[in-house]
């Protein structure tokens, strides 16, 4: 999931949350507060910016990217920290159709960019030694046999595809033993999914990227945006002059710099999910909940996810919703989920929380496009977003190096903005998440 803070918008500091407050690398980014020229800028410095700038740096480009508060201080620094594949697996569809619509090698092309961003970030961290406290291990779980008829087609699609990592079906007593709650009938695992300290990450690259030339900058909160063949991109106290410029601000575009691509905005909304985080658990108790150390995330719309942390918290989240409205206390009101799910953990307790909004588009695929012939975007992770935004990095910078086949691909696809604008199109969502939080409980 992906979040953005309750705290005010343009506050300089990161949310609360147990990441902000664990974080190995607290040491700060400049602002910029001179004129450059760099051959890309990129303007937003969450998960997709920096992977960006990590990509065209370890390419030999130039690169300068403008964060307007910390890195990772939105979406990318405080959601869920589950590592999932996918990209673009909401179209829908046979191979022949697919294929038809968005050009030959397309369906085989989405199905390996949903896995090639899995794989990205196990080879950064790698690669620059990223301390961020990567685990392995997924467990998506079942409440009936309606759901586990759906995690058994997934795991044999998952075979017919050759997917090369550990993937087995636990029955109702297995999966028991792994998540100590009797909530659910079966789970899937995938070894090739997991979980990571998402801040540390995003943080992690942002070095990695810097030790390769990119320019880092905070508090550099963009305020225009001059178009052509050189691009300018100013802040309060500085520009960058660049030949390509790359928006990936995704929620926060509209609502820190509303004038900088005001077609962007409706075609993304926001809703809200929460996150608690539990004191120390110890040994004996964070067994009994998670025997496995899996992230689990289970198949309802507005659905529950946790793990555990590395000092053997419980992370635990959900609570998804469009009606733009906080709950008086999000403490009382996941903690009431939480038991729900442990009974166990009654008592213990909840030392930090966190939430806000995630960026949905209506189609649940990540959004692609140009806004001139050298001004790209990408935004709507629709909740799944710490994986596939490391696509989008490749994506966009094979773009700049004129491999536009991939891109080209996730451009083609039809990003409808949502009617009655974003006032009425939340209202129409919040009512669409009703009915499925409705049919979740009575099927």
């Amino acid at each position: 999931m992906t979040f953005l803070d309750k705290s005010p918008i343009h506050s300089a500091e990161h949310a609360r949350s147990y990441y902000a407050a664990s974080q190995r690398d607290k040491a700060p980014f400049a602002c910029l507060e001179q004129d450059i020229s760099v051959d890309v800028c990129i303007v937003g410095g969450g998960l997709s910016g920096v992977a960006t700038a990590v990509e065209l740096s370890e390419a030999g480009y130039k690169v300068a990217l403008l964060e307007a508060q910390c890195i990772g201080w939105g979406a990318s620094g405080r959601n869920g920290g589950q590592i999932i594949g996918g990209f673009g697996e909401a179209l829908a569809g046979s191979h022949d159709k697919v294929e038809q619509q968005f050009g030959r090698g397309a369906s085989k092309a989405l199905w390996d960019m949903g896995f090639e961003c899995v794989n990205i970030i196990r080879e950064r961290v790698a690669k620059y030694d990223i301390e961020c406290d990567l685990r392995w291990g997924y467990l998506d779980v079942a409440r009936n046999s309606r759901e586990e008829d759906n995690l058994k087609a997934w795991q044999q699609e998952l075979r017919d595809k050759h997917y090369s990592e550990e993937v087995r079906w636990l029955e109702r007593a297995e999966t028991r033993r792994v998540v100590g709650s009797d909530r659910y009938t079966g789970g899937l695992v995938n070894m090739g999914y997991g979980h990571v300290q998402v801040l540390d990450l995003c943080k992690g690259e942002a070095r990695a990227a810097q030790s390769q030339g990119a320019q880092i900058y905070e508090q550099s909160l963009v305020t225009g945006l001059e178009y052509g063949d050189t691009c300018c991109v100013r802040t309060a106290k500085g520009s960058v002059k660049a030949k390509f410029v790359v928006l990936a601000g995704n929620a926060y575009l509209s609502q820190l710099s509303p004038d900088l691509a005001p077609k962007l905005s409706s075609k993304i909304l926001p809703a809200s999910s929460y996150v608690i985080a539990t004191e120390p658990l110890g040994d004996a108790l964070a067994q009994s909940v998670l025997s496995e150390d899996f992230a689990v995330c289970d198949q309802r719309t507005a659905l529950d996810y946790f793990r555990l942390s590395a000092d053997k918290r419980l992370l635990f989240g959900g609570m998804s919703n469009y009606s733009a409205r906080d709950p008086k206390s999000i403490t009382a009101t996941m903690s009431a989920s939480m038991h729900k799910v442990f009974p166990q953990l009654r008592g213990v307790k909840v030392e930090y929380e966190w939430g806000g909004h995630m960026g949905i588009g209506l189609n649940r695929v990540p959004q692609f496009g140009r806004l001139s012939d050298n001004v790209y975007y990408v935004q709507a992770y629709s909740g799944h977003g710490v994986a596939p935004t490391h696509m989008s990095g490749r994506i966009i910078s094979e773009l700049i190096q004129n491999q536009a086949e991939r891109f080209d691909i996730m451009a083609k696809v039809k990003h409808w903005p949502f009617p009655g604008g974003r006032m009425f199109g939340q209202q129409l969502m919040a009512l669409g998440m009703m009915f499925y939080k409705i049919r979740d409980e009575i099927m």
